[in-house]
Parts: structure tokens; sequence; C-alpha cells
């Protein structure tokens, strides 16, 4: 354990001086100003405390970061829920025990640390100095840890994971959150993000040594234990090879006079799409000069998000204007994710959803899985995956081609365990998605990539102009073919948790105790799902198929006239999402009347399950 010392005799002065009168929170803060080095954030504890501001110090030392659907999130910070020098130390401690217990070769076979650029000047907190304190911790227990020389993108910490045969490996990044959250994205042995009961278990464990442990806080450990590696010129080269199998069209590629306009959104992504793009024969893409290098602040948009769409994409579509490039490739900041838009015939650009975005991929995954497959290749044997908040299209492809589509929970954490899953039982998975523009094409990263979901859009879209054909027309091809499906996919912001508790808890007990709502406005509804509870409407059991997950608000309710709506909480952020789709099938498609309805459905849905009013609900695009 780490010895307080002198300062812990400091500490009790300033306790005593300015008590709180409370002695869970009294221990608390004696804790934080025994244990944390950072001067920044051990200053933002001291000054709460002199100045009697106890109900906030009370809510950032008394609850703990928890796993979402990203790993841990939140606000970078002082306090055991924030991100920090401490917690990141204390999270550490925890998988380290974790992986003792679990991996009697741990030491041996090594830990994986990336980061992305992410910092806050004032708790003097940056990825990079987290990502050396979590190598610290290690390193100071004699693991060997391939720590990542520069920053990366997110899929390199699975990818090598796997590469590398390391039992786990850590990625801080809060990927497209605002610039004041940070996060610390935990994956497993497999390559894929942590799922129940890892989660809880390393809970627990992180609960049982908070203690910083003597070595933990040395983060020049990095530069100085023979234990350290870095990975980055062999887990560059390899991806950049790996992503070779998906490129189909190498020819094409490198004569093609299309031009496409790339921003990583201040991030990550620059260099490592420039190098794909190089991996597939093409001409490097125009970068835009004020989003290419990394920016903490990121000074150029309100928020870091590709998709919020066309307000955040304003740089790259003036610049794509100017250099008559007619696709725009979007990376979030640590290039994960991907957003796409393309200059139509009239002059204005189309922002792809990420539901359009997965029918163009599906449709071209398979198509060229097809073309190349083997003789004896049974198409029965290939799947595609999706989260069950995403559309259906996947599934409305997979029932004319003759292969298999799956749903999981929505968070790519539980995709890439079901993909592990059924490559280990010698199934082919070709494509998964989540309608938040995340996407996995081919199976080399089992996680969301926007680095090769870019180079594969590049491609596609150099083959249909081929074929005299545009994105957005090719995406209308698959709709007539295989049935319209429109989506529509919005959030509103609620700071106050209960107040979520409070709406879903409305809609279990809506006209009785323990009673879901039969109907929504002038719309029936056929079938409730709650996956919070476990309960589905739909099944003979009245239990839902798809596993429970208590921590997290999400109900579905599918209605008598086809559309499916989902509303759930974010896992990353303070939002209440919902998710809607009308599917048609083949040839009974008239576009415009199923928009119309869809559209008043999520009315609706918004006015009689919502209530934005009365529970004091912020609308997106405010």
């Amino acid at each position: 354990m780490g010895d307080c010392g002198a300062a812990a005799d400091v500490n009790s002065n300033v306790l005593v001086a300015h008590s709180t009168g409370d002695a869970q929170l009294d221990k608390a803060v004696w804790q934080w100003l025994s244990w944390d080095k950072n001067q920044k954030t051990k200053e933002q504890i001291e000054s709460l405390l002199r100045n009697g501001e106890h109900k906030e110090l009370r809510e950032r030392l008394c609850c703990r970061l928890t796993f979402g659907t990203a790993g841990l999130r939140s606000a970078m910070g002082a306090g055991f829920c924030y991100i920090n020098d401490l917690t990141v130390i204390q999270s550490t401690q925890g998988i380290y025990k974790y992986l003792e217990r679990n991996f009697s070769d741990f030491k041996q076979r090594g830990f994986v640390v990336g980061y992305d650029t992410r910092g806050q000047v004032t708790s003097n907190c940056s990825s990079k100095k987290l990502a050396k304190l979590t190598a610290a911790v290690l390193l100071a227990k004699d693991v060997l840890v391939y720590f990542f020389s520069t920053y990366v993108p997110t899929p390199f910490v699975p990818y090598a994971v796997q590469q590398l045969g390391a039992v786990a490996g850590v990625m801080i990044t809060a990927s497209h959150n605002r610039k004041e959250d940070n996060g610390y994205k935990v994956y497993w042995e497999n390559g894929a993000q942590i799922t129940s009961p890892h989660d809880k278990e390393i809970i627990k464990c992180i609960e049982e040594c908070v203690e910083p442990w003597n070595g933990s806080w040395n983060e020049n450990l990095v530069d100085t234990s023979p234990l350290r590696q870095d990975p980055l010129k062999k887990i560059c080269d390899s991806y950049m090879e790996d992503l070779k199998k998906i490129c189909y069209h190498r020819d094409l590629n490198e004569q093609s006079s299309l031009k496409f306009v790339h921003t990583s959104f201040h991030g990550v992504g620059h260099d490592y799409v420039q190098l794909a793009f190089k991996a597939f024969g093409f001409q490097p893409p125009i970068p835009v000069p004020e989003q290419k290098d990394p920016d903490p602040d990121f000074s150029t948009v309100k928020c870091p998000n590709p998709e919020e769409g066309e307000p955040v994409l304003e740089l790259s579509l003036r610049l794509a204007e100017k250099e008559d490039a007619k696709v725009v490739v979007a990376t979030d900041p640590d290039a994960d994710r991907l957003a796409v838009a393309e200059q139509q015939e009239n002059g204005c650009w189309k922002v792809f959803t990420g539901n359009e975005l997965a029918a163009l991929f599906g449709w071209w995954m398979f198509s060229c899985w097809k073309e190349n497959c083997s003789q004896d290749a049974d198409v029965r044997n290939v799947y595609m995956l999706a989260t069950t908040v995403s559309s259906k299209i996947l599934r409305a492809i997979a029932l004319k081609e003759g292969f298999h589509f799956e749903e999981t929970l929505p968070g790519f954490k539980w995709i890439g365990s079901r993909v592990k899953n059924l490559l280990d039982n010698g199934k082919e998975v070709l494509f998964a998605f989540e309608e938040s523009i995340g996407f996995m094409c081919g199976t080399s990263v089992l996680d969301k990539d926007g680095v090769s979901a870019a180079v594969v859009i590049a491609e596609m879209a150099t083959y249909l102009q081929g074929q005299d054909l545009s994105l957005a027309q090719k995406l209308v091809d698959i709709y007539e073919t295989y049935g319209y499906h429109i989506s529509k996919t919005s959030y509103f912001l609620c700071y106050d948790p209960p107040t979520i508790k409070r709406i879903f808890e409305r809609l279990r007990n809506f006209d009785d105790p323990q009673s879901y709502p039969k109907c929504c406005g002038d719309y029936n509804i056929l079938h409730v799902r709650d996956i919070t509870t476990g309960y589905d409407s739909s099944q003979l059991n009245k239990k839902s198929v798809l596993p429970v997950s208590k921590s997290s608000q999400m109900i579905t309710f599918t209605f008598q006239n086809g559309c499916v709506a989902t509303l759930r909480t974010s896992g990353t952020e303070p939002k209440i999402k919902y998710y809607a789709e009308m599917c048609a099938l083949p040839g009974h498609s008239d576009r415009g009347v199923l928009e119309e309805e869809l559209q008043k459905l999520i009315e609706a849905l918004i006015e009689n399950f919502l209530e934005p009013a009365k529970n004091r609900l912020t609308w997106r695009s405010a």
C-alpha cells in the first residue's frame, strides 16, 4: 500500500478545520486528499471543502464509476466518479487483480495500452498521462506492457490484443463525447470489449484495492522499464496488410478519378486514414487542414460528433466543393466511427444516416463475398449482425440472399463477443453495425472501426462510379430490391437521473400497476419488450430472448402498423434516445407514405411517452 506519511497529518488538519459533519463524506475526503498526487485535482477537492460545498463533494466522492456500453466514461476532474489520475490508477489496480486471478501467464502475455489526444489543463489530465499511469501500475507489478509511443485509433487496441496474444488491453478515450470527457475502454483477450460478468467482477476488484500501490504513480516507468514494448510499427504495418483482405477492386482504385475529402475531427484519424487509402491503391484523401491535427478543445466544431450531420461537417463540405470532391468521409476523434456525405446532382449534400450506410455496407460486403467465394462456399455459413436498436435492413437482405442475421443488445461489446463466438464455431462474419455510425467490415478488428469503413466506402463509391451510380442512387436500388426501411433516430438531453427513471417507470405502470401501454395516441401496440426487466410480451414465456440489462433503461414497442420504436438511455451521455423504423416488403413501398406515417408515430411517442415539456427535456436541436 502507498505510504501516506506526513501528507496524512496535513489532510487530517484540513479536515478538522473543515469537517462536513458527515462521517462517510469525511472519510471519502480524507482518502482523496491522502491518495491524490495530482496537485490540480487535489486542490479542486480542498477548495470545495473550504467553501463548504458539501453537496458537490458528496456527488464527487460518494459514488464510483461503473462500466457502461463503452467502458468507464465521465468528465475529467476531481472525484471518485470522474476520470482522473487516481480513478484510472484504481481501475487499473482492480484489473490487475482480476487478471492475475484469471490468467497464470498474465505477466508473460502482457497488456496493451493505447490513448487518444484528449486533455484538460484545469485538471492536469490528458489521455497520454492517464495511459502512462495505467502502464505504470502494471509495470510496477512486473507485467509486460505494450504501450503505443503515440496516439492511435481505438480499433488498434483490440487488434493489438489479438495480434500480440495479450490477455487484455485498455484504450484511454471518450470517442466523440464533449471535450470535457474522457474514458477507459477495456478489451478482453478475445479482442472484444468486456461484457458481464467481467465488468462486474472488475468493479469488485477495484473496490478491494482503492489505495494506490507503491509504484502506481510512477508514470516514468514507460520510459525506463525493460518490460515496456512499443507495438506501434508492428501493429500499424500488420493492420494495413490485413486491411487488403477486404479490398476487392484495387485496379479500379488505382485508376480512379474520384476525389475524397477526409476530416479527422481534431482527433487521431488523419495519418491512419491516409495509410489505409494507400493500402487500397488510392491517392490520399484531401484532409481538412483546420481539423487535421489533434486539438483537445475541438475548436472548429460545437460538438466533436460527426453523427450530428451537416452542421459539424461544414468545413469538410466547403472544402469538397472547392476541390470538386464528391464524397466526404469523417472519422470521429478516436477514429472508430464514420460519417459519409455525398454531393448530389443538384449540388446539395446528402449526409447518410448510420442505418443507410449499413444498407450500403451490407449489400457491398455480401456482393463481394459472392463474387470471390470458393465454389463449395455455403451461404448458410455466412453471418451479419446489428444491435437491436439498429435498422432491420440486414435482416431483409439475409432473408432474400440466404445468409444469417443476428441481433445483439446495444453496444459493440455485445457484437464483438458474439462475432468471436461465431468465428470460433467455424462461421464467416462479413459485416456488423450499430446505427450510431459504428461499422465492422471483416473480422480483423472485433469492434467498430472508422479507418477500415472509410476506405471500404471509398472503394464502393469508386466501383459504383464505374456503373454510373452514386451511393445515394445505389441506396434507393437496395431499398427497391429488399424493401424500404425508413428510420429516424434522435435524442433528448436530461441531466436529472430521477426524471429519467420516472419516465420509464411510468411506462411500466401505465394504466395500472405492472401494465405497459396498449396504445400510443392513435397507434395500437402489438408487443412490448423491456430489456431492463427481461419482459417480452411476444414470447410464450413472456421472457426476453436478449439478455437482461438492469443497469440501463430500454423499452421497445412493436406497433400494429409495422413500426418498431425503442426508448433507451445512453450508456455514455445524459441522453434519452429514441429509435423508430418502418419496414416494408419489396415492391410494397411508397416512401412518402412510410415517411409520413413514421413522423406521426414519432410525434405521438414523444408527446405521450416522453412528455418533454413536463419533464423538462432538452431537444437535440437545442
